[in-house]
């Protein structure tokens, strides 16, 4: 036993002996009587009142540098700037967007435009059919609704008798001189035009009547000499 308390105190003698630790934290110290830490807890003075204003409850505020005041006004700029960009990135895109609706809207008019052209053939042979009294039937309900479907994609016949001749959807296969007509009038229809629109699929195939130069004259001139014959008449009698 006795060995293994030297062995103990052999071993504790370089280290530092390990316990519970008391502290002493009673203010007045009971050998002296005098108030422990008396000179560390002094009463802080208060600031003066003609202290510096940068000092504000012990934190002093540093003035403002000139090189801070740039870069804040750097940064607005650069704001404003970023802002314009947006701004320019948005109504770029919004052009886009109706371009390619624009350009969606006029490749499916085109596409239209084609399917349309390959029926008109078969239109031409409903409205022969009709004409001459042969649309019956089945194939008059087929036709009904060819002409209908077709209608629905905005097809539509033009040219009739009696329309003024217009070169930019008429085709003139003949020119004929009629009387009593001011202007060029289609008298006949030999094949009709079709349009989608404002594209002319087809123009129509007419045959054109042209006034007739000095007819109404002529005509006018006409009455007042019958008028003389009249009056002539009278007066022998």
């Amino acid at each position: 036993m006795a060995q293994s308390d030297n062995a103990n105190g052999s071993a504790g003698d370089g280290e530092e002996r390990r316990g519970p630790v008391i502290r002493d934290n009673r203010r007045i110290d009971p050998e002296t009587g005098e108030v422990r830490g008396a000179a560390a807890e002094e009463p802080e003075e208060a600031p003066e009142a003609g202290a510096d204003a940068e000092e504000v409850e012990g934190i002093e505020i540093p003035d403002t540098p000139e090189q801070v005041v740039s870069e804040a006004i750097n940064a607005d700029e650069r704001v404003v700037e970023l802002t314009n960009d947006i701004k320019r990135v948005q109504a770029e895109y919004s052009n886009y967007r109706k371009r390619v609706e624009r350009d969606r809207v006029a490749v499916r008019e085109v596409a239209t435009a084609q399917v349309l052209g390959e029926l008109l053939p078969i239109l031409d042979d409903i409205g022969r059919a009709r004409d001459h009294d042969e649309l019956t039937g089945g194939f008059k309900a087929v036709g009904e609704a060819l002409e209908g479907a077709v209608a629905k994609l905005g097809l539509e016949r033009f040219a009739e008798q009696g329309d003024d001749f217009d070169p930019n959807v008429h085709e003139a296969l003949t020119l004929v001189p009629v009387p009593g007509i001011s202007v060029q009038t289609v008298v006949e229809v030999f094949q009709p035009g079709y349009r989608m629109g404002e594209r002319i699929l087809r123009p129509a195939r007419v045959v054109v009547g042209d006034p007739v130069e000095g007819s109404e004259e002529s005509g006018s001139a006409e009455a007042p000499a019958g008028d003389a014959e009249d009056s002539g008449g009278r007066a022998e009698e």
